[in-house]
């Protein structure tokens, strides 16, 4: 059997294809091909993490988020990170430290997003695309942790990289 494309759109592509599992059985599947992405936790030397208060349809309205984008053809995740910051909040990084790279759905999704710790924060300047809207929020990084606990921040993504960008700033006495 080979896959059968079901829809090709600018972001993803829905293929059913033929799957033979570890168990012996076999099956056709939805599968959802993505990508990829990146997305930074841009901590800044006072302590405060940079989010975004971003709309976001399919999630019915303002969501708060790390800055985060799709990955181009070809594009490296550290170079996807850096551009994604510098387009959504207006700051470079002068490092870019990778916490980790998750699976957002692997249920039927194959989309992959690599997450880093922005520091050495330098203005220069927003260049959001014409299907962004969102607010820059800065605030302290407990204050963060405090909107996942108290279920304000409900992104998956941002939940991760807060959480292990937090621990990695708690050991290194930056916050």
């Amino acid at each position: 059997m080979v896959a059968k494309e079901i829809y090709r759109g600018k972001t993803v592509h829905l293929l059913l294809e033929p799957v033979a599992l570890p168990n012996g059985k076999t099956m056709e599947l939805e599968i959802v091909r993505h990508p990829g992405a990146a997305a930074v936790v841009p901590l800044k030397e006072d302590g405060k993490v940079i989010l975004i208060y971003q709309y976001r349809h399919a999630a019915g309205g303002y969501i708060y988020e790390i800055p985060a984008g799709k990955r181009s053809e070809g594009e490296a995740p550290e170079t996807c990170a850096a551009r994604e910051l510098e387009e959504e909040i207006g700051f470079r990084a002068g490092t870019l430290e990778k916490l980790t790279t998750i699976f957002t759905a692997p249920g039927f999704c194959d989309e992959q997003i690599h997450l880093y710790l922005g520091t050495g924060l330098v203005h220069c300047g927003q260049q959001l695309g014409e299907d962004e809207v969102l607010q820059v929020i800065e605030m302290p990084f407990e204050e963060a942790m405090n909107r996942i606990e108290d279920q304000t921040i409900r992104d998956a993504k941002s939940i991760v990289a807060l959480g292990l960008a937090y621990g990695r700033a708690k050991k290194r006495g930056w916050i």
